[in-house]
């Protein structure tokens, strides 16, 4: 495995940018490691996957784990309010960095994935495929 650490900025998308940093450096695989900072605006889908939840307010970044496959991410976020009240779920863009976050992608070299439709779940879901000769 192969680490890749990065410093995201005030303004940046934390989907879109994770998103546009596998596809610059031909990612195919990756997890992310940690993820540690800052939101000023969330949105992120709950666990029924039909409702979002929108937040205009300062957050911290208690969590961020996740996959990505083919530059397509699978995310998950907690964040923390100023009372320490805790909301997460789906990352979905529209979550912008506040002061920073701190990432760290484990970039999975010895595997390539997919997303295919899996009919158990009715979603596409993660297929890792082990590299020939590794």
């Amino acid at each position: 495995m192969k680490e890749l650490a990065i410093r995201l900025t005030k303004g940046q998308d934390l989907r879109a940018t994770i998103e546009k940093i596998c596809l610059d450096n031909s990612i195919n695989t990756a997890v992310v490691l940690s993820g540690v900072g800052s939101v000023y605006e969330a949105y992120i889908r709950l666990a029924d996957a039909s409702d979002y939840l929108s937040r205009k307010q300062e957050l911290e970044i208690v969590s961020l784990t996740g996959t990505i496959s083919k530059a397509k991410a699978h995310l998950h976020i907690s964040l923390s309010d100023e009372k320490g009240s805790v909301i997460g779920g789906h990352l979905e863009k529209g979550c912008l960095i506040n002061t920073t976050c701190e990432l760290v992608l484990g970039v999975l070299e010895e595997y390539e994935s997919d997303r295919l439709f899996d009919e158990n779940t009715g979603y596409k879901e993660i297929v890792f495929n082990r590299k020939k000769g590794l």
